[in-house]
């Protein structure tokens, strides 16, 4: 059953003004190619960009309501656009469905039924025991599958939201149709590590500093539209930090192989895409390849040039192959 949201959301005013002096200080525009139709993001600007793809990210992704779905790990905060096949997004670390650019989230509801939800302790989401762990946020993300009634549905997971998806399709196969996994990295104990100074930029407070390790210095432009982009939601937020940390040693515990389900991937046996940027400065290449190899069949797509947030700065050939996979 779902609810109504309930307006607790925690919303952190110095990352969304640090966010927005960002924002105002790059001078000139952005463009964003969208399969077919290009959209551009104005940077001076919190007003929906022109063209009929920004009119259907206005009225159907910023307007969406934000509802909260009863499951037996608490309640589950969640937006819903589209109509058609499900898939779910699943964020990475210190994010909150805010985090997932609107035009991005568009592109994928013209086909299907786009679910965002928020992670264990982010908005109306309940806490879960600590020390937090991968699998209890895969458990609590199967409870909504269950609560929302959606049946098999697709998963994309980014970077931590990547261990939520792969735990997921190990504990509950029958829950999933396909997976895509995007810059995010293998529970086996065998992933190369995590750069320090890029891991704790990606955890820090500092906006700039958040955004150096999405976004190679080369791709201002897609850095600028991604904030133009996610500033448009009505009080954009993110986890609180307590969550940050919790999250960052699930994700230490999943990378190290204490989490079992990381170690069992092998064993899934569904359509996998594996995709990344080739200077994600948080996941060297080498654990795509690895992460690639562990499902029968997975296909891999590097995208040269690229970062963490590959599928923001490359939305133009990303948003395709995944409409392939997906079918």
């Amino acid at each position: 059953m779902a609810l109504p949201q309930h307006g607790h959301w925690l919303r952190p005013a110095a990352v969304l003004l640090g966010l927005a002096a960002l924002l105002a200080g790059c001078g000139g525009g952005a463009s964003t190619a969208v399969g077919s139709t290009t959209v551009s993001a104005s940077p001076s600007s919190a007003s929906p960009s022109s063209g009929p793809l920004a009119v259907f990210v206005s009225r159907d992704v910023l307007t969406a309501p934000a509802r909260v779905a009863k499951t037996a790990l608490g309640p589950v905060g969640y937006r819903e656009i589209g109509a058609g096949p499900p898939l779910l997004l699943i964020m990475g670390l210190g994010g909150s469905m805010d985090a997932w650019q609107p035009i991005f989230v568009a592109a994928l509801a013209q086909r299907h039924r786009v679910v965002l939800l928020d992670n264990a302790g982010v908005g109306d989401t309940a806490a879960l025991t600590v020390p937090l762990t991968i699998t209890e946020m895969a458990d609590q993300t199967s409870d909504l599958i269950t609560a929302l009634r959606l049946g098999r549905t697709a998963v994309l997971g980014w970077s931590m939201g990547g261990m939520i998806a792969q735990a997921l399709a190990v504990l509950r196969p029958a829950q999933v149709s396909r997976l895509i996994l995007a810059a995010t990295q293998p529970g086996t104990g065998k992933a190369l590590p995590i750069p320090a100074a890029a891991a704790a930029a990606a955890a820090g407070s500092n906006p700039a500093g958040v955004l150096s390790v999405l976004f190679p210095a080369s791709a201002a432009a897609a850095a600028q539209a991604y904030v133009a982009g996610i500033l448009r939601y009505p009080g954009f937020y993110q986890a609180p930090r307590a969550v940050i940390a919790d999250q960052g040693l699930a994700v230490q515990h999943w990378m190290t192989g204490q989490d079992p389900a990381g170690r069992r991937l092998t064993a899934v046996r569904l359509p996998t895409l594996v995709a990344d940027g080739t200077l994600d400065q948080l996941n060297p290449v080498a654990n795509d390849r690895t992460l690639a190899g562990q499902v029968p069949g997975a296909k891999l797509i590097l995208y040269p040039g690229a970062g963490h947030a590959f599928l923001f700065q490359d939305m133009s050939t990303f948003l395709p192959a995944v409409q392939r996979f997906l079918g």
